[in-house]
């Protein structure tokens, strides 16, 4: 158990690093986000599901880390509903690829439930944590798959792939690409802008957009790359 004064630091982390970052939370979703870190913490110690061992680490490089994107989503979202003619937004099918345990799937998962989350990855111990926590939470969406990404074949193809882990922008979009709808979207989570990494799918990719992600208790810069496969 968790003493109740690191409980409530934790609290205070996540709601200063949240408003900070201009993203609104629910009282629903702080006690959710909270409930998840904790689990994670714990799961941590047998199932190595990430090198950070430090729960209030946990909240700033984890939590607040994979919180950065909610800002662009909300504004994709905001905009097509005000906007008919924008295509495949705002994102309701979306795949966390190398997800681990759960990163940033899970939050984001609990910020937006109306999305269709789906979370991949090959280690099954990770999975198995996933399958836990989505119980735990009550959470309708993600599905979790336990299987390699060139091994996943869905029935319906998702509007938009995101990832925090890939080792290379190439890497991402090639061994994603089947799992994508046409003009569906590349959302990567880098970084240093990672000009050398765009380099060698200049012929292929397109870089729609980059944006500098504000990241609370966070050093060094973070980067969001929204991407789509050139027709």
């Amino acid at each position: 158990m968790i003493d109740v004064d690191l409980q409530d630091r934790l609290h205070q982390q996540l709601i200063r690093g949240a408003a900070e970052m201009s993203v609104a939370l629910s009282t629903v979703q702080i006690e959710k986000l909270l409930a998840y870190v904790r689990e994670f913490e714990k799961w941590n110690k047998a199932y190595n599901l990430s090198a950070v061992r430090d729960i209030q680490q946990m909240v700033a490089r984890h939590l607040l880390d994979s919180l950065s994107v909610v800002p662009w989503l909300n504004a994709q979202k905001a905009n097509a509903q005000k906007n008919s003619t924008l295509k495949n937004f705002p994102l309701t099918r979306m795949i966390d690829v190398g997800t681990g345990g759960g990163l940033p799937g899970i939050p984001l998962a609990i910020m937006f439930p109306e999305k269709q989350f789906t979370l991949l990855d090959s280690n099954g111990k990770k999975t198995r944590f996933l399958f836990h926590i989505k119980t735990l939470l009550g959470l309708s969406y993600p599905t979790v798959e336990n299987r390699r990404v060139e091994e996943f074949a869905p029935t319906e193809k998702f509007q938009g792939v995101i990832s925090r882990a890939f080792a290379s922008l190439q890497d991402m979009t090639e061994g994603c690409a089947s799992l994508i709808e046409t003009n569906g979207i590349f959302l990567a989570m880098k970084g240093v802008f990672p000009e050398d990494e765009l380099a060698p799918i200049s012929d292929k990719i397109e870089l729609l957009e980059s944006i500098k992600l504000v990241v609370a208790e966070t050093d060094g810069e973070r980067h969001l790359l929204i991407m789509r496969a050139k027709q």
